[in-house]
């Protein structure tokens, strides 16, 4: 099989000849070479020149195209700072007053130069490695954690918890699903095998389980309709311990779920039943970036075993691998998943 074809077989339920691996591992791949963040966000044969190495040196399956978190922030007009050599990140919000929702202009993300740039790199990328090898499109974030940049995390944590502005909020969620939505329809005539989505700020580390209900999934199942309105599988990644709700992730519509290393995985295996595909979910920092090649292909194996009674298993750090993750630990994950 080729990797397009293992992850693919994952998704779809099917035995794939060895255990599928699909990194999250944009800075790691960046920083081996050679280039700094700062060229990576503008350049997109710089950003496909980073994968293309990074999978002829390591021989996984499936490539996840990513820039940062502030991208679709960015194209909506939030504040954002752009380190010389780290992923760009939000500075202040947009919105001051959650009543003046009403007064944002109507988001139009494709005029964005990012949202452009990363478009561009996923065309070559499956011009380059498409038929051997699998392009997930992510695209930024999803409506709560897009809310969450546009009027800061804090704010946003406050108007949730008030009653009179819950309508105001969901008019924010709204105009956010918007711009998730355009993005996912430019990453699919891109041409990506799968689009995704991250929701980190809606995880229960954050938000109680009702809070994710009100205000989160409802804007996550929606995301995951439309990209099988284009034709495609969904994943969606949820940062923090998801246990508390996982039974409503897997009601998305999802085909995947990515989790963090701090959801169990063995709760994970059950919620999810064979039913949705697992992503995940290897610590990216405390065994992927500090531990040895042996401990990273112990913790590979176990994992691997837990999930051994299902087909729908992706082998994958549980968030995006550090910058200075030795090489030697992407090799031990790599190796395990072929034994």
């Amino acid at each position: 099989m080729t990797g397009r074809q293992r992850i693919f077989a994952a998704l779809s339920g099917e035995r794939p000849d060895t255990t599928p691996v699909m990194l999250h591992n944009f800075m790691a791949a960046a920083r081996e070479a050679g280039v700094r963040m700062k060229e990576y966000r503008r350049d997109p044969r710089a950003i496909a020149r980073v994968f293309v190495r990074a999978v002829e040196t390591y021989g996984y399956d499936g490539v996840l195209v990513y820039i940062d978190t502030a991208t679709l922030a960015g194209a909506l007009g939030v504040p954002v700072e752009y380190p010389d050599d780290e992923p760009a990140v939000c500075r202040g919000a947009l919105l001051d007053e959650l009543r003046d929702v009403d007064r944002l202009p109507p988001p139009d993300v494709a005029r964005h130069e990012g949202v452009q740039v990363w478009l561009e790199a996923v065309r070559i990328l499956k011009r380059e490695l498409g038929q051997e090898y699998f392009i997930r499109g992510n695209c930024d974030q999803a409506a709560f954690s897009l809310a969450a940049l546009v009027r800061s995390a804090e704010a946003w944590m406050l108007d949730l918890m008030d009653p009179a502005g819950s309508e105001s909020a969901l008019r924010l969620l709204d105009y956010c699903h918007k711009a998730s939505e355009q993005f996912l329809r430019l990453m699919a005539e891109a041409g990506a095998d799968m689009l995704s989505n991250g929701d980190s700020s809606a995880g229960t580390s954050l938000i109680s389980p009702g809070l994710h209900r009100r205000f989160a999934h409802p804007y996550e199942a929606r995301l995951a309709g439309l990209a099988h309105d284009l034709g495609l599988p969904y994943a969606l990644h949820v940062c923090g311990n998801a246990r508390a709700i996982l039974g409503d992730l897997c009601r998305t519509g999802a085909d995947a779920l990515e989790l963090d290393f701090k959801t169990d995985a063995a709760a994970a295996r059950d919620a999810l039943g064979g039913r949705v595909t697992f992503i995940g979910n290897i610590d990216p920092t405390g065994v992927m970036a500090m531990g040895t090649p042996a401990v990273v292909g112990a913790k590979c194996r176990e994992l691997m075993e837990l999930f051994a009674g299902t087909p729908r298993f992706i082998l994958n750090a549980g968030c995006a691998l550090p910058a200075g993750t030795p090489p030697a630990n992407i090799h031990a994950m790599v190796r395990a998943a072929r034994a």
